[in-house]
């Protein structure tokens, strides 16, 4: 079976040629029918992993969804953290900042977003807006973007310390063809319409400075303890497979056990279930008959 982790993991300190990196690649399976099976088990395993982290209430997840318009960050959340069960689960997504939040250091409205022991929190894009679309339209200088990479990495690194907080981050990387393939079918389907704006259209003028904005990004702020994985995302059936195996492979490592009880099962049980007792004794004199 293939490793996604190792086979989309950005090393730390490595750089990245993105037009050198496949977005339409796809490993053995030919469609989503054949892919479709495995991604199942994965989303149940993630489910039974979930319910081991909230019950033993010592890890965290931080999930970070990333990609230029139409990468499948909504399909990743709709599709795979099915898997989830959403009482344990946030998703939180960061536009532009408001007055306030301007007010404030970039990692301001941040943190309040990030999870608690025992859960799972889902950023559809993330902090690292403020090192992308500051970039490429020049609103930041190349001093203050290179000074907010090392911020970044001490604040993911503090989660990581102080609540043990494991940290995914996935690039989710289209083509510019299969991108405007995707504008196209927004604006033939009324269902999808209202997702499509001029801007977006706009913004792929600035296609080459995005890729080499993410291209710096992914060599300055992949690190050991909170690594990038660049995704082929052109099939969204595959994209779906390779993140949920990440996850899942991810939360195994983990070794999380279900904790012991707290208190005396025994005494609770002869104490409020006295009355099962005597009902299962019945039932086994009455079977020996």
């Amino acid at each position: 079976m293939v490793n996604y982790n190792k086979n989309f993991i950005v090393k730390s300190g490595a750089k990245i040629k993105l037009k050198n990196i496949s977005t339409y690649w796809h490993g053995k399976y030919e469609s989503h029918k054949k892919a479709q099976p495995e991604i199942q088990k994965y989303l149940e395993k993630m489910d039974k992993l979930q319910y081991l982290m909230y019950s033993e209430n010592k890890n965290s997840l931080l999930i970070v969804l990333q990609g230029l318009d139409a990468a499948g960050k909504d399909g990743v959340i709709r599709h795979v953290l099915t898997g989830m069960n959403p009482q344990g689960c946030t998703v939180s997504s960061f536009k532009q900042p408001t007055e306030l939040e301007l007010n404030h250091d970039f990692l301001w409205r941040i943190h309040p977003e990030t999870p608690r022991k025992g859960a799972v929190a889902i950023f559809n894009r993330s902090h690292y807006e403020d090192v992308l679309i500051t970039r490429v339209h020049n609103l930041v200088s190349q001093k203050e973007c290179a000074n907010r990479y090392n911020l970044i990495n001490d604040f993911e690194k503090l989660l990581v310390d102080e609540n043990n907080t494991t940290i995914l981050k996935f690039f989710l990387n289209i083509s510019n063809k299969e991108q405007l393939k995707r504008f196209r079918k927004r604006l033939d389907d009324p269902t999808h319409q209202w997702k499509i704006s001029e801007g977006d259209y706009k913004e792929r003028e600035y296609w080459g400075n995005y890729m080499d904005a993410y291209e710096e990004l992914l060599h300055k702020t992949s690190t050991k303890h909170a690594p990038w994985y660049i995704i082929p995302s052109d099939h969204k059936w595959f994209r779906d497979l390779a993140i949920s195996h990440i996850i899942t492979a991810t939360l195994e490592d983990l070794k999380m056990k279900i904790p012991h009880p707290t208190v005396n099962i025994s005494e609770i049980r002869s104490k409020y279930h006295a009355d099962f007792k005597e009902e299962k004794s019945s039932k086994r004199k009455s079977s020996d008959r």
